[in-house]
């Protein structure tokens, strides 16, 4: 799963903000700055993308799902994409406050999505008028909208993974304040401090945020497939019906006479006629 310099130079990941926009805490990232721009160091960022993508693999073995964030142009089609592919919760659209924090209600909310859904198809839309009807599917098509990404989500995730944590700030102080690892692509006006596990790239080409969430989304399948085979295996039908069937009781051969009975019969003296 090792990922070149040159895979890295052709997808511009190299290519930071202007100088004027940096954050000083990104400066052990940075290589050079020409024409007013920083240069990200490339071998950094070769070596913190493995690191990361190492830790992912040991976060999907365990079974832990990791949520995808991106919700800027660059990255929504991209993090929608690849996050489908492995079969992960994403989150492409808008990103709800409390969305982690706030996990109850968030699940609340899928429910009623979930019964918009049911009265579609259980012949209730012909039950009632045409604007409540509209009415209705104006706020299943908002719901689906904010929340078809993580409908499935049924615990909170094991790590995130985030596309711009300067846009998605909410984003990463919710998982911080639930101690949930942060895995992000960090750009030179980023604070790198803010992450877990931070990959240093430009996060405003499409090239770029598509090669890094490719190899995040490589790395979770390669746990995924890690964890089916140190599954334990299932056992048969016959052998659990065995397991739970109770031993049978071994019946007596008097047929219910006792032994008293038996002596009895043979020390009885025979009548003869």
């Amino acid at each position: 799963m090792r990922i070149t310099i040159q895979q890295l130079l052709m997808a511009g990941t190299h290519f930071g903000h202007l100088t004027r926009r940096w954050n000083p805490k990104m400066r052990q990232y940075i290589f050079m700055s020409k024409q007013g721009i920083h240069i990200i160091d490339l071998k950094k960022t070769q070596g913190c993308l493995e690191e990361a993508c190492a830790e992912i693999v040991k976060t999907a073995a365990s079974g832990k799902a990791i949520l995808f964030v991106g919700t800027k142009k660059q990255a929504k089609d991209v993090i929608r994409s690849e996050a489908q592919r492995c079969n992960s919760p994403y989150v492409s659209e808008r990103w709800l406050g409390g969305t982690l924090t706030n996990f109850a209600t968030i699940r609340r909310s899928v429910k009623t999505l979930e019964s918009y859904e049911r009265k579609a198809s259980d012949g209730t839309y012909d039950l009632i008028s045409k604007k409540e009807r509209l009415k209705m599917e104006k706020e299943r098509a908002k719901l689906e909208k904010v929340l078809g990404g993580i409908r499935d989500m049924k615990r909170l995730p094991g790590a995130v993974f985030i596309v711009d944590i300067k846009k998605e700030d909410i984003a990463v102080a919710e998982a911080r304040k639930l101690d949930i690892p942060v895995f992000a692509i960090v750009d030179t006006n980023t604070n790198p401090e803010l992450v877990d596990f931070p990959v240093p790239a430009n996060d405003d080409s499409f090239k770029s945020v598509g090669l890094i969430t490719r190899m995040f989304t490589d790395a979770i399948l390669e746990g995924q497939k890690i964890a089916l085979e140190t599954q334990p295996p299932k056992p048969s039908a016959s052998t659990s019906e065995t397991a739970k069937k109770p031993p049978r009781k071994r019946r007596s051969r008097s047929h219910g006479r006792s032994n008293s009975s038996r002596k009895d019969d043979k020390t009885k003296p025979t009548s003869n006629k």
